[in-house]
């Protein structure tokens, strides 16, 4: 028995990045920090918030990049006269990586309470139906 890759599926027609887009997914996780949530607000809206204590509006970045979001946090540390006797509040960067579906949108950001909102907006494609008409040849 022969195993087909999942793009190449001969159903699935101009679907051959479907394979990489699984893999790219599969690099995107980046361990358990800062921790999130994914809720569906609206039939076509989402929000992702990430648990971002002790970072500023300043220390965060949101950017779409080949449709993929990432946010990115890095605090700026004045060690400078402090002397920890206890350091348990990480202090550290990170990277979240989300893949977006085609038709995905970053509809806002904002930041309270310790919790980053991101929130999206999928937009539904109108239903088009076209005749195609046969010739004869």
């Amino acid at each position: 028995m022969t195993k087909m890759a999942l793009g190449s599926h001969p159903f699935l027609l101009g679907f051959e990045q479907l394979e990489r887009l699984v893999e790219r997914t599969a690099k995107a996780d980046s361990g358990g920090y800062p921790p999130y949530n994914i809720e569906q607000t609206s039939g076509t809206g989402y929000r992702i918030t990430l648990a971002v204590a002790g970072f500023a509006e300043d220390d965060l970045s949101i950017t779409v990049e080949d449709r993929q979001l990432v946010i990115r946090g890095r605090q700026d540390e004045a060690e400078e006269g402090r002397v920890f006797l206890h350091r348990g509040i990480a202090a550290r960067q990170f990277q979240r990586t989300f893949v977006l579906a085609e038709g995905v949108e970053i509809a806002g950001a904002r930041i309270e309470n310790g919790l980053l909102h991101v929130d999206l907006k999928r937009s539904v494609p109108e239903t088009v139906v076209r005749t195609i008409e046969i010739t004869r040849g």
